[in-house]
């Protein structure tokens, strides 16, 4: 959460080749499950002729992706993780103001759902090894036109990926995405908010930071590819 992700979806998904760009909230288990995401897609979009993919991104814990049990169905992973200071300010920001007891409104609560969340991923490149894709998140904004040459090469795309992508059904919507209004611009932005009047509790981001070393490594150690 709040690792450029809907950015990523919007990029990917703009692209002739690919299906979806937004959060659909689902676990993949069996085949069926796949041709449940195709369905849950088309009822508010159109798919496009001649499409080869279709995206989907799981951001928390509670969704299952379990590569063996999809048997012979094609699929490319990608995973992205950004680094902790900006991420949990990120999450405070969007969360800070809703209801008096959200427990992603503070910073400890915050870096809660971060670690846990990197010690799944950890989990999941170990099990998986050498079956996905790796990329530091902050590349996207770091570098576009290499990350998307990358991403591009991974998925063996037959025209390059760009800067600038399309607005969908769903783009800005809450629970779909990103709902800021930095999603709409159409276009990789050059800057992005560092939310410098959020405090951040020393102790839990020490954690996080020191969470986030060690799943980075062992997912770059782990992927097939990695960009980092």
């Amino acid at each position: 959460m709040r690792a450029y992700t809907s950015l990523t979806g919007h990029l990917l998904g703009s692209h002739p080749e690919i299906d979806g760009y937004y959060e659909m909230h689902r676990s993949y288990r069996s085949p069926a499950d796949l041709d449940r995401q195709a369905a849950q897609y088309a009822a508010s979009d159109r798919l496009k002729p001649g499409s080869r993919y279709l995206f989907d991104k799981l951001l928390h814990n509670d969704y299952t992706l379990d590569l063996d049990a999809l048997g012979s169905a094609a699929a490319v992973v990608l995973v992205s993780v950004r680094a902790p200071l900006p991420t949990l300010k990120s999450i405070v920001h969007l969360f800070a103001g809703r209801t008096p007891d959200e427990p992603y409104a503070d910073s400890v609560g915050a870096a809660m759902y971060y670690i846990e969340r990197l010690q799944a991923l950890t989990a999941f490149g170990t099990r998986y090894r050498g079956r996905y894709c790796y990329f530091d998140a902050e590349r996207l904004h770091g570098d576009p036109p290499g990350t998307l040459d990358w991403l591009g090469k991974r998925l063996e795309l037959g025209t390059p990926l760009s800067q600038r992508y399309q607005r969908f059904s769903k783009t800005g919507l809450a629970g779909a995405g990103d709902s800021s209004s930095a999603i709409g611009a159409g276009r990789v932005l050059d800057t992005v908010n560092s939310y410098p009047d959020i405090a951040l509790d020393a102790a839990s981001l020490a954690r996080a930071e020191q969470a986030y070393a060690a799943c980075r490594a062992s997912l770059v150690a782990h992927a097939a590819a990695s960009l980092s």
